[in-house]
């Protein structure tokens, strides 16, 4: 059976990543090894600003709505940059450095957990396809 189709951003949107994170033995491995909190708002979109965050540390990763206790590191951008970043249509990289993506926090502890975001990567993935970015 398919999963229905979910709008990006929405609850639904976080609740299903929040159980992809959940489910994932990759994730769960590297909270052993890695302790960061990340929040990533996301500006004027349909539903106004959102919220979320990816907490991994003493073994748990989580996902959820609202920002990550404790934070260390904040990504804020607006909606157009949020989409176009996660369809592919801009690199990451290219937005940071253009300012499309703000970056506030531990970039130290940012550039250590780089293999935490390679394994939350593949959880957006199983994701993705039933995503509606309108």
């Amino acid at each position: 059976m398919t999963e229905p189709s979910v709008r990006y951003l929405s609850l639904d949107w976080i609740d299903a990543l929040s159980r992809e994170v959940a489910n994932s033995e990759a994730m769960r491995t590297l909270a052993t090894e890695h302790s960061i909190g990340v929040t990533q708002t996301v500006l004027d979109g349909p539903e106004g600003t959102v919220t979320y965050h990816l907490q991994v540390g003493e073994g748990r990763a989580s996902f959820g709505a609202g920002p990550a206790d404790p934070e260390d590191v904040r990504f804020e951008q607006d909606w157009d940059t949020a989409v176009a970043v996660a369809t592919d249509r801009l690199n990451a990289q290219q937005a940071f450095i253009t300012g499309r993506i703000r970056l506030f926090g531990d970039q130290q502890k940012l550039g250590a957990s780089t293999a935490v975001f390679a394994a939350l990567d593949a959880v957006f993935g199983a994701v993705r396809p039933r995503t509606d970015y309108r």
